[in-house]
């Protein structure tokens, strides 16, 4: 029950209990502790009888006072049951919405594990407009999901079932943060099975076990310990490139970005030379790096390079050019 109800309980309670003992103080003249004790049975409806012999008066007032206690737990009785069956509805009703909304979602995110870096890494996602489903094991983070805004699965991320429910055959990502190595290798396993295409980042807590994360089909594998160390010393060596890099990856502080873009094989940009493709000249980008297919990386491309079908550019720019680039990259 919410607090209304509560408190109207409450309030009622305390005034029957006034109305019967100042009931029979007046009519018969008792003193308040048998007063009281007579009220109590009364409403109580227990039956230990009367505590002194009572008038004509009296047992019509005793009358009166057990229809009134009847009515009062009857209406508390009603604000239980409604509470319980409009909880659960509530319950039933919020996971079917749920269930629909990560059922409508495709080329989403999968989160699996709703800590401190689960939430950290959701955020980020929500400001570049990406479509993000949790998976999480523990009950009490629902509140903090709800008030977040994010669509969850409860349970655990290792079973396959709250994968698919998840839509892991749909997603375009998964990114395993569990609280454990060994519950990360297990999860990589399940999702490779069910979704052999995609892209998976797995969260190491040791180094021993970035080979293992690997082995078990992660594409890439990330130690936030590392991570965090290695900015640590940059922020010493390069503060000036640490200062770049925070305002290129800044989400609302600035509008220069700086975006990898996927060529499709129908843009009109294809076997088209960075000199020519008018990126420098039309939107004001630089290209500062190239990812071909096969994997290798070409830093500071030449103005006579080539762009090719399934090349990956690293552009830095305002947001609205990189958004226009990509329209052109894939069309």
């Amino acid at each position: 029950m919410d607090r209304n109800p509560l408190a109207i309980t409450a309030l009622l309670s305390v005034l029957l209990l006034m109305l019967g003992t100042t009931g029979y103080m007046l009519i018969e003249g008792w003193g308040l502790i048998d007063s009281l004790y007579m009220t109590v049975i009364t409403l109580a409806t227990v039956g230990y009888g009367e505590v002194h012999e009572i008038s004509q008066t009296g047992r019509v007032f005793t009358v009166v006072l057990i229809v009134i206690g009847v009515g009062f737990f009857l209406y508390v009785i009603g604000n239980v049951i409604q509470f319980l069956v409009e909880g659960r509805i509530r319950i039933i009703l919020g996971r079917r919405k749920l269930d629909k909304q990560i059922n409508e979602l495709k080329n989403h995110y999968i989160i699996c594990g709703y800590g401190r870096i689960g939430r950290v890494l959701c955020r980020y996602l929500f400001q570049r407009n990406l479509d993000v489903v949790v998976i999480e094991k523990d009950q009490e983070r629902i509140p903090i999901l709800d008030e977040d805004g994010t669509l969850y699965v409860l349970g655990e991320a290792t079973e396959e079932a709250n994968l698919v429910r998840a839509g892991i055959d749909r997603s375009k990502g998964l990114i395993t943060a569990l609280g454990t190595d060994a519950e990360n290798v297990f999860l990589l396993l399940t999702a490779r099975q069910l979704n052999p295409e995609l892209y998976v980042v797995a969260r190491a807590s040791q180094n021993v076990t970035k080979k293992t994360l690997t082995a078990a089909g992660a594409n890439m594998v990330v130690s936030p310990y590392d991570v965090g160390a290695r900015r640590m010393a940059h922020a010493i060596l390069r503060p000036s490139v640490i200062d770049f890099l925070e305002l290129a990856f800044a989400d609302e502080s600035t509008d220069i970005n700086i975006e990898e873009i996927q060529v499709s094989a129908s843009s009109k940009l294809i076997d088209v030379t960075l000199k020519d493709s008018g990126i420098r000249q039309n939107f004001n980008l630089i290209i500062i790096a190239v990812k071909k297919v096969d994997g290798s990386m070409l830093f500071n491309p030449l103005a006579e390079s080539k762009i090719a079908a399934d090349d990956t550019l690293i552009a830095v720019g305002e947001r609205k050019n990189l958004a226009k680039l990509e329209k052109i990259l894939n069309p």
